[in-house]
């Protein structure tokens, strides 16, 4: 059993070593994420366990029955899960209930959205004299009335939030409560690496009015710090 990082969509920003185990795989259980192109001309059975905003497909414990069977079954498996299996993707939930089952797993790592949504966007998570740290949140939350576990306010720490589309007004507030200023500039990147990649810009304190005139799509990554004002100035893969 191999679980695989497939990085954040494009196909050509999968590792080397995903892709030799996409190729000899006899079966590959994908996210909805996970550009088809990946795995589409394969030989390997494909089967979708994505999870979508208001579909949670097999559920996460169906996921696990179904690793399991298979890879009891002797077939080469690859589990291919989009960004990188342990950030924020639930794939340390799956290899634990491999090692419960004794079935061997080897976790391959990709490059998770967190840090390719920025850079193709044209920002930095931290650049010298503007952000020296930056903070990786998940904005879905896991119980319901839950709020995200947002750090205070740091002028120097960039925030980073991903799954956050469908509840920005909930955990919008929630910042402005932990001191951050209306002024800093927040960055939305919308399916960085996909052909339809979007990005638009704005501040804490115009983002929710603007969204009258701006439509905000999952998956989106939400950068919100000073870099995100350098982003004019730096190379992207798209506008």
């Amino acid at each position: 059993m191999y679980l695989v990082g497939a990085g954040p969509g494009a196909a050509d920003l999968l590792t080397i070593r995903g892709l030799r185990l996409l190729e000899s795989a006899d079966v590959i259980v994908h996210d909805s994420l996970v550009q088809p192109e990946l795995y589409a001309a394969l030989a390997a059975r494909c089967i979708d366990a994505g999870k979508r905003s208001g579909d949670h497909g097999l559920g996460q414990e169906g996921i696990h029955a179904l690793l399991i069977d298979l890879a009891r079954q002797n077939l080469a498996v690859v589990r291919l899960k989009g960004g990188d299996p342990y950030v924020l993707g639930r794939g340390s939930e799956e290899a634990l209930a491999l090692a419960a089952a004794g079935v061997p797993c080897e976790v391959v790592p990709g490059v998770s959205s967190a840090l390719a949504a920025p850079l193709l966007a044209g920002i930095p998570p931290t650049h010298r004299g503007v952000a020296d740290s930056f903070c990786v949140v998940s904005a879905h939350p896991q119980h319901h009335g839950q709020l995200p576990a947002f750090p205070p306010f740091e002028p120097r720490r960039t925030l980073v939030v991903l799954m956050g589309v469908h509840t920005l007004a909930q955990w919008l507030p929630q910042l402005e409560a932990l001191g951050y200023p209306g002024t800093l500039p927040i960055a939305f990147v919308m399916h960085a690496s996909w052909p339809q990649a979007r990005t638009w810009q704005s501040t804490l304190a115009t983002c929710a009015a603007d969204l009258a005139t701006h439509v905000l799509t999952a998956p989106a990554v939400v950068v919100i710090g000073h870099v995100a004002a350098l982003r004019e100035r730096l190379p992207q893969d798209r506008p």
